[in-house]
């Protein structure tokens, strides 16, 4: 019988690493990939996804409700993103991808809607971190706006409205491409 996060994390908190590992393997996917869509690079997402992982093995006794690991984990992971953004001036660099990525589109070909990864890439660099953030997890992951609140730190009303104006801008995007 498979064992639950819940009683991993018992586990995990007496310095099972196994325990802990199974979490890992249960939860990276979905971490990462999260991490994916809100940096837009694979290699820096992984990183985050580690950093958030160790985080979080450094800090499992400080869990209150162990039945929430996974919650309490893309807190972590949404946490290490906000800090590489704040730290190293990536900003600019985003900024500057969106750019080249609009000229692209002006000259691509007209779609309805995203057909490729790269073509929803471009759709989430239009949006600002926060409106894709809340975007993904909503969307992507199936999270209610309260959760998403929880995860971010977000205030419930401005996750709904990250989230309506983040479909507004995805919406605009392909009337203006068709």
């Amino acid at each position: 019988m498979r064992e639950s996060d819940q009683q991993l994390v018992h586990r995990a908190r007496a310095d099972d690493h196994a325990a802990y590992g199974e979490l890992v393997t249960r939860h990276q996917g979905r971490v990462r990939g999260w991490l994916r869509h809100l940096c837009g690079d694979h290699d820096e997402a992984d990183d985050l996804a580690q950093d958030a992982f160790v985080r979080a093995w450094a800090r499992i006794r400080d869990l209150k409700d162990t039945a929430r690991f996974a919650q309490w984990l893309m807190k972590i992971a949404y946490n290490e993103f906000l800090q590489s953004r704040r730290s190293s001036g990536r900003r600019n660099q985003m900024m500057e991808r969106f750019e080249l990525d609009q000229k692209t589109l002006k000259g691509g070909s007209a779609r309805e809607a995203p057909e490729s990864a790269l073509e929803l890439q471009r759709v989430l660099s239009i949006l600002s971190e926060r409106e894709r953030a809340a975007m993904v997890l909503n969307y992507a992951y199936g999270y209610s706006h309260g959760e998403v609140s929880e995860l971010t730190g977000i205030p419930l009303g401005t996750v709904k409205s990250l989230i309506l104006r983040g479909s507004k801008k995805a919406r605009e995007h392909f009337d203006a491409q068709a």
